[in-house]
């Protein structure tokens, strides 16, 4: 079926179900960066501790998960499908030109609203990095055969995790390029100086080419019936190869699970898969899952759902915005709370994030509100955003 104006898939050539999906988890990410910066324990123990966490905390972080894989397997699939409007030279001058700002937005941009300094002390190579090194990456692939751009992403997808015993040390010869491509960790540059490479490309990179194979089925060529069929094909089989290699700890995931004091704590164990590196078991948990809802999307009816489609339009804005105005917020907050002004507050990395000093924060119903309120506010900004971008035509409009 040839996706129309008049497809219920498709308003104004977008299509809605891939803006909904894509909104709904950019308001679920911001749940997890409000907590990073107001619970009082964020800063203090991972909430995936079993050791330390309580099963409210848990799954808080734990629903979040799916944002980062969603997000990058779906910048493939929109790449996929750009590919219908460009030719191979165009698209991949577009994915290096992109690519390159995403590097400088994430080194800059970025890594501002996270301090609120320019020490660069301590730098993050985080999710806006992993996407566009691998646009970069794709921009060189695009002119690859389509199988065989397939191949490379299901032989990272299935075989990155097979170096998972191949960790090298900070003497180790090729410890930065092999932190930043497959290993993650803490980078040492200097005495003042240290970066942590969280996203590191490889496994990250086979997500956005997971992402461009499933946009095929997306092409205007392509049956929906079929589309529909295949995403669900794809989901469950990802969501059974999750339970397979998970329960019996055969592969994809450094960190076992194991039963634990009760049924709760056993299921937390058995879904706290690892994300530092991105794992295949933790793919498998995430994408499976979304693609099913992707398939369950082609006939329901969402209408109720259709504010969550502005951010899915205009993700980048928002995700900017939501870390500047979330981190200003705290802040004030904080300054209120604790009685604190801007003079008494060390912003160096080691004293403080933010400007936020550790062990400092609020509940975690207080990090509920604030998230509720911080989507509230963004929400008309993005509405004026993406009329702009839906009527003009600016170059600049597809970088942002």
């Amino acid at each position: 079926m040839t996706l129309t104006t008049t497809s219920p898939l498709v308003e104004k050539t977008r299509i809605n179900s891939i803006d909904l999906m894509r909104g709904i988890v950019m308001v679920i990410m911001a749940l997890d960066h409000v907590r990073d910066f107001f619970h009082a324990d964020a800063n203090v123990f991972d909430p995936t501790n079993l050791e330390k966490t309580n099963p409210v905390l848990f799954f808080t972080r734990w629903i979040t998960h799916f944002c980062a894989p969603t997000f990058v397997m779906l910048s493939g699939v929109a790449i996929r499908i750009s590919e219908q409007r460009k030719t191979k030279k165009e698209l991949s001058l577009f994915l290096l030109t992109r690519g390159l700002w995403l590097l400088v937005i994430e080194a800059i941009v970025m890594r501002f609203s996270f301090f609120f300094n320019f020490y660069y002390d301590f730098s993050f190579l985080q999710v806006i990095f992993a996407i566009g090194a691998s646009m970069i990456v794709l921009a060189a692939l695009v002119h690859l055969p389509y199988k065989v751009i397939a191949a490379i992403g299901i032989i990272l997808l299935l075989g990155h995790n097979a170096f998972d015993g191949h960790r090298l040390l900070p003497e180790d010869a090729g410890f930065v390029w092999w932190t930043i491509l497959n290993q993650a960790g803490f980078i040492q540059i200097d005495p003042q100086h240290a970066l942590i490479a969280a996203y590191p490309l490889l496994p990250w990179l086979s997500i956005m080419l997971l992402g461009y194979i499933v946009g095929g089925m997306y092409r205007s060529s392509f049956d929906s019936d079929a589309r529909r069929k295949y995403l669900m094909i794809t989901g469950v089989s990802f969501i059974a190869l999750f339970i397979l290699l998970r329960y019996y700890n055969i592969y994809g995931d450094p960190a076992h699970w194991s039963p634990q004091k009760n049924f709760i704590f056993s299921v937390m164990s058995f879904v706290n898969t690892t994300k530092y590196p991105v794992s295949l078991v933790y793919t498998l948990m995430t994408i499976g899952p979304v693609l099913v809802i992707l398939s369950w999307m082609e006939r329901a009816d969402l209408s109720w759902l259709k504010p969550l489609n502005v951010f899915g339009r205009v993700p980048l804005f928002y995700y900017i915005l939501h870390f500047y105005l979330i981190h200003s917020v705290s802040l004030i907050a904080y300054m209120i709370t604790y009685d604190k002004s801007f003079a008494e507050v060390d912003l160096h990395f080691n004293v403080s994030f933010g400007g936020i000093p550790f062990g400092v924060g609020y509940s975690l119903g207080v990090v509920y509100l604030v998230w509720i309120s911080i989507v509230t506010f963004l929400y008309p900004l993005c509405v004026w955003y993406n009329n702009y971008k839906s009527t003009h035509k600016h170059w600049w409009l597809s970088y942002l």
